[in-house]
This record gives C-alpha cells, structure tokens and sequence, in this order.
C-alpha cells in the first residue's frame, strides 16, 4: 500500500531523470513523484539490461550505464511477476515473456491452478555524482491474484500484466484502476515512495 509523506516544502529547481522507454511508467512516476514536490524528466536511454536472477543486480547495472551516458541525477526501476503455481515465472524475466507469450499465455499456463496468488516486485535503483559505483536501490511489492482472463477499464487502459494481476484488498485489476487508484496499491508505487522519502530527507534546504 502506498505510504504518505510529509509534503511541507517543493524541492525547486531540482529535476532527476527517470531512465525509461515506457511512458505509462514514466507517467506513473511523475504523478507520486510530483505530489511530493520533487520534479522528474522521461530519459529514453537504450538498456544495456543484464540477465539476471534479481531484480536488484539488474536495475542496479542499468542506473549505472544510465549514469554513465547522461551524468544527470537518474534512476530506473526494474520489476517482476512471481507466480505461485508457476515456481515464481516469469519473476525477472517478466517483460521478455510479456514479449514472448504475452498475458493470454500467461493465462494459458494457468489453466487448472488452483493457486493463483502473485506477487508484482519493484526495485528503484538510484544513481549520481555521489554514488557513481553504488547506486541507492528501494524496495516495493504488491500481492495478489491472476485473474482467469483480462480485465480493462476500457480497451486501451492498463499495460504489461496489468489486465490479469487483481491486488489484494481490491476487486479491480490494475488496468481497471485510475492512476490514482493503481498507485494505492503498486509495487512501483511503494518502491517511488520509499525512494520519495530518502531523497527529499537529503534534498531538502
């Protein structure tokens, strides 16, 4: 669930720059970030992604080849799908399979199960001038279901997996959801959040 923070003061004439190709995330991040009194410009840097087993290794090396080709304050996010009854697939390699199969094969291979409880990860990974070679990453995460079949708000709302992941405490999909709403209860969402507060507690005047 989202977390609120203190919004006593904007951080004026500071911008950093979320690192990214996809405009619903961006767009997703400059609504809590903005909220917060801390600006965010849209990077569209090609990924040097690497393959891994954590989502914090993977969004960690992007920051830092993001860092290294702007030299501007920026920060990337990097999530995953981990499924119960799928031994936690597609987890990191999440938007390769979206890519690959996309939500109706996702959907196929839960024919029958039972278990269809999920969980959406995210990681913010943060780097500067000060942390060039350890970047600053946070944590958020958002359980849930699979729902047996896509669910939207209208025919374009939602991306990714948005229209089969319901979170808990929730009778909507996320693509059903507003901004607004979906950003009670994502992943990204608590992650942008948790970064929110480190940031401004080391911004402020």
């Amino acid at each position: 669930m989202l977390k609120n923070v203190d919004n006593d003061f904007p951080l004026k004439g500071q911008v950093i720059f979320f690192a990214t190709g996809n405009v619903n995330k961006f767009n997703e991040a400059r609504r809590i970030l903005g909220s917060l009194g801390i600006a965010v410009g849209m990077l569209r840097l090609k990924g040097d992604e690497i393959q891994s087993d954590s989502l914090q290794e993977i969004a960690e090396k992007s920051v830092q080849n993001a860092y290294k080709k702007c030299r501007l304050p920026v920060f990337v996010e990097d999530a995953g799908l981990f499924i119960n009854a799928l031994e936690g697939f597609p987890g990191p390699y999440a938007a390769y399979a979206y890519r690959t199969i996309y939500n109706s094969g996702i959907l196929k291979l839960m024919e029958g199960k039972e278990d269809r409880k999920a969980t959406f990860k995210s990681i913010i990974s943060y780097c500067d001038d000060q942390t060039p070679l350890d970047p600053l990453s946070f944590y958020g995460e958002s359980k849930g279901i699979i729902t047996t079949q896509e669910r939207r708000k209208h025919e374009k709302s939602g991306f990714g997996y948005d229209p089969i992941f319901q979170p808990d405490h929730s009778f909507k999909t996320f693509a059903e959801m507003t901004i607004l709403e979906k950003n009670t209860y994502s992943h990204r969402a608590e992650a942008l959040c948790r970064f929110a507060q480190w940031y401004r507690n080391i911004a402020a005047p």
